[in-house]
């Protein structure tokens, strides 16, 4: 085949048993000193992951000639080469990580970010980069699905792709197999849906109907003004959705997005025309992943830190914005399910309210600020322990309530009747700052414009530092009802526990009762007695609910727990309940006006 890029790439199937992928890398001009890397990390997953470790059988070769490839680290190469002479070099990538990250091959599906799989070219970046897939007798039967320009190729999808640059290349992922296929228009955009893994019981219908509105509704959001409609920032969008038996999660792109979730969570079709399918909890929130995912596409794929203008890719990437980039997007997910028709306001309210309890049930939330977790992904978010509830605060659940309270905020403070949103604010960044870079100051100037005031004070506290948010008052306000519940008993212990086979604890809370009695992650509570009345004799416990039925009037137990095979005996003090937060609906017109769409000023402008 001619190779019609300076860089290019054939990734073929070597071997689906053994879940390798064969590829093959024509550089036109090397360099005399060539050298190559494989990412250490894709953008939008905040972690370190070492794709290097599934590359192996690393070769060079000029014409017939075999070439030295020597290691420099971890994940990068160099080639002693003539210099502009085509450079081939062949490798093969072990793919069997079923998330939406990485790489996965099989006899029934593949699928790569070329992240993971597409060695870079260094000093060749912004140079045309082609990806060839060839159609075999391995993927006989197979359609392809990226987001890749293509430039020659069959129907079912195998051919040739073009990319801009390595960045275009790797930030769209490739879905291969036998999978369901579906499209849809929105505003006059063109999107495609495929599924793999869908059972028979699946309703692919209902799942574009209701895509189609999440999109026309998130594309009204991001450019309709009093003018009309225009375009969002792309010439077609594709979901790529794996459904599995259990799993769950989502990676924004450009142009796409790869998703994974439960099978039993997709729409299922009507058993008959008087039993329509009900939206499960399941798939309600599967249309919250699938919005979230498609508002990246303005909020972090375009609009997105300075610190991502270029990103590096063999190092970690910091910024402090994650609270705005995933947070304010975990705000809007929901919220546009709402305004797209797919929820009412009882039913945005209830997710709404398990965001809440989530953020004020985690005591790291009075010891890292939101601005500090965004920093800390890296050794935080995505390395997750025993301990993470108690040091640190999600930037995903906290950066949305940080998000409401903006929003309420500036809903609540009219001025001359006019009234001032969040979403004006989304539209006027994505102008100031030219749908490119942004930092906190670009949010705090169009704040201060549009809120006719400084909302510096708010910044300080909400953002930087680890004050309460002022949720109820903000609530209440907005005719939204705060009711204080008991809490499960785990929370009012302050642990967090599993109870398949036996009462197991993976979390102690900071402060609380289990933490004062001296429990530690990893204990299984096996038993109690009451304190000082032993002759009452000792109980056996299997659940948590134990504890109360077993205690009876007791103020204090004696827990009975095994560490490390050792029997310990703590003694623990019955908790007064916690409380956990209620939400429900107490002035209907106030509420409908913050759910409902509120129209774009035609005085919203880039200016400072």
């Amino acid at each position: 085949m001619t190779h019609i890029a300076p860089i290019h790439y054939c990734v073929e199937i070597a071997d689906a048993n053994a879940h390798l992928f064969s590829v093959t890398l024509t550089i036109a001009q090397p360099s005399a000193q060539q050298r190559v890397s494989l990412p250490v990390w894709i953008p939008g997953s905040y972690l370190v992951r070492e794709f290097a470790k599934n590359l192996s059988g690393l070769q060079a070769r000029q014409s017939r000639r075999l070439l030295s490839v020597e290691q420099l680290d971890k994940c990068s190469w160099q080639i002693a080469c003539a210099p502009d002479k085509p450079l081939v070099l062949r490798y093969q990538v072990y793919a069997w990580d079923n998330s939406v990250r990485s790489a996965w091959l099989d006899s029934t599906r593949g699928f790569f970010n070329s992240t993971s799989v597409c060695l870079r070219v260094e000093g060749q970046d912004q140079s045309p980069h082609e990806l060839e897939l060839p159609a075999a007798k391995a993927s006989a039967g197979w359609s392809v699905a990226t987001g890749l320009p293509p430039q020659k190729i069959n129907k079912q999808g195998f051919g040739s792709y073009l990319a801009a640059n390595y960045d275009e290349l790797v930030d769209c992922p490739v879905e291969m197999g036998l999978f369901w296929s579906g499209s849809f228009s929105a505003c006059g955009v063109a999107h495609r849906f495929v599924v793999s893994g869908a059972p028979p019981s699946f309703d692919g219908e209902l799942l574009l109907a209701d895509v189609k509105k999440i999109c026309e509704t998130q594309i009204r959001f991001w450019h309709e003004s009093p003018r009309g409609a225009k375009k969002p920032p792309f010439a077609s969008y594709l979901f790529m959705l794996n459904a599995v038996d259990d799993g769950y999660g989502g990676l924004e792109h450009r142009n796409s997005t790869a998703l994974i979730c439960k099978r039993q969570d997709l729409p299922r079709l009507a058993e008959s025309p008087a039993k329509p399918f009900k939206p499960t909890e399941g798939y309600i929130t599967l249309r919250g992943l699938i919005s979230h995912e498609y508002f990246h596409s303005w909020n972090v794929k375009r609009l997105r830190p300075a610190e991502f203008e270029r990103y590096n890719y063999a190092q970690e990437n910091h910024t402090q914005l994650l609270w705005f980039f995933e947070g304010f997007t975990s705000y809007y997910d929901d919220l546009l399910l709402r305004r797209a028709g797919l929820l009412d306001n009882a039913g945005y309210l209830k997710l709404l309210n398990k965001t809440i309890n989530q953020v004020m049930q985690a005591p790291g939330r009075l010891v890292q600020s939101v601005a500090e977790a965004s920093f800390d992904a890296w050794v935080k978010y995505y390395r997750q322990d025993e301990n993470t509830p108690n040091a640190t605060v999600s930037y995903y659940t906290k950066g949305a309530l940080v998000a409401l309270c903006l929003d309420l905020t500036l809903r609540a403070e009219r001025q001359a009747g006019e009234t001032t949103s969040l979403d004006q604010v989304m539209r006027a960044l994505w102008l100031r700052c030219k749908a490119g870079p942004m930092q906190e100051a670009d949010l705090a100037a169009v704040l201060q414009r549009l809120g006719k005031r400084s909302f510096a004070p708010e910044l300080a506290r909400w953002v930087h530092g680890r004050d309460e948010l002022p949720l109820k008052a903000l609530l209440q306000q907005q005719g939204v009802a705060v009711h204080e519940d008991p809490a499960q008993l785990a929370q009012s212990l302050g642990l967090r526990v599993s109870e398949s086979q036996s009462l197991q604890i993976k979390t102690v809370l900071r402060g609380g009762p289990a933490e004062k009695a001296g429990f530690a992650a990893g204990d299984e509570w096996l038993g109690l007695e009451p304190a000082g009345k032993a002759a009452a004799g000792s109980w056996r416990m299997s659940r948590l609910d134990d504890l109360l039925l077993y205690a009876g009037k007791a103020k204090k137990v004696i827990a009975l727990v095994a560490r490390d095979k050792r029997l310990l005996r703590l003694e623990l003090a019955i908790p007064t309940p916690a409380t956990t937060w209620r939400l429900t609906v107490q002035d209907a017109d106030k509420v409908q006006q913050w759910l409902a769409p509120v129209a774009p000023l035609a005085s919203v402008s880039p200016a400072n």
